[in-house]
């Protein structure tokens, strides 16, 4: 069984609702009737002028929940009016997040026609981010087809997505935030590796001694997770070399989350690992909010939604 068909069938013992808000978009919709069809989650496309048996349609500008949810705004945002406000949650995007937040969504995938900017920011302003988050970051589950003797080898990669240059304290935050979620849905013992040029102390420079910095605070925020560093990729993945470099560590030679230290590094390493290696990629999945969100690229196809969805709503069973 692949890893997306483990996730469909999770998805399908607990099923969530998960809002669609770009329902004009055909892909949506094709990908809303499968998910329907093949009890993976209950969808809720949210658009104009649509009409399709079976599916729970919501136009914004409509709905009995615009004037609510204007009001819920309003009341938390200082010096914004409910006109103001109503302006702004009647768009899909920003309708489908206050959804999420107020409980009549579990979970929602939206950016096949929105800007990752665009995601990020309405989920920041409805619905918030976790305790000890301060900024939104994503993940890519990489499936490698082989990785030294183990076939469909399993790695997470953060952030390759969002965060172009963060800080020691924004580092700290990703690799936390990315190592629970390692765990809790696709059920592994995260151990994360913080990747640098530098395996303990090899070299000396700003860049390292902020990845070390980073290591520091991670251990403060989560103790109970297993986390080293700073590591050069082979000494987080290969045995041999962790032998050699590092004495005592739970995580040199076996790492599997990994943490890079910008987002040039962790781009480019997904992509290579995905093209050179033949690995499958799963994501860019948001992570940092309250509820689930799940940006979606332009080019994604509606096989694609169906899958993250899913995705999204095991993140959504696991939030109880």
């Amino acid at each position: 069984m692949s890893l997306i068909d483990t996730f469909l069938e999770k998805a399908r013992k607990e099923k969530k609702r998960i809002v669609l808000p770009e329902g004009n978009d055909e892909r949506i919709l094709q990908a809303a009737r499968t998910i329907l069809d093949k009890g993976i989650a209950t969808p809720v496309v949210l658009g104009k002028n649509l009409s399709l048996t079976g599916l729970e349609i919501i136009n914004p500008d409509t709905s009995p929940l615009l004037d609510k949810f204007a009001s819920l705004y309003a009341a938390k945002k200082e010096n914004i009016t409910e006109g103001i406000a109503r302006k702004l949650v009647r768009k899909n995007l920003f309708f489908g997040c206050m959804m999420v937040a107020h409980g009549e969504a579990d979970g929602i995938v939206a950016g096949i026609a929105h800007a990752t900017a665009s995601v990020l920011q309405s989920a920041g302003l409805a619905i918030g981010y976790l305790k000890d988050v301060h900024i939104p970051s994503s993940f890519f589950i990489m499936v490698l087809p082989q990785f030294l003797e183990e076939k469909n080898k399993i790695l997470v990669f953060a952030d390759c997505a969002v965060n172009i240059n963060p800080s020691a304290q924004e580092l700290a935050e990703i690799a936390v935030t990315t190592g629970k979620n390692a765990g809790d849905i696709l059920g592994i013992e995260p151990r994360i590796a913080f990747l640098s040029f530098s395996t303990k102390g090899s070299a000396s420079h700003t860049d390292a001694d902020k990845v070390i910095k980073a290591v520091e605070i991670a251990h403060g925020i989560a103790p109970e997770l297993i986390i080293d560093g700073e590591l050069q990729l082979d000494a987080a993945l290969i045995p041999r070399v962790a032998q050699k470099k590092v004495k005592l560590s739970e995580v040199a030679g076996h790492a599997n989350v990994l943490i890079f230290p910008d987002l040039d590094s962790g781009n480019i390493a997904y992509k290579l690992t995905q093209y050179l290696a033949g690995a499958t990629a799963y994501g860019p999945i948001l992570q940092g909010f309250k509820k689930p969100v799940c940006d979606l690229s332009r080019g994604a196809t509606a096989d694609d939604v169906v899958g993250i969805t899913a995705i999204v709503a095991v993140q959504a069973q696991r939030r109880h």
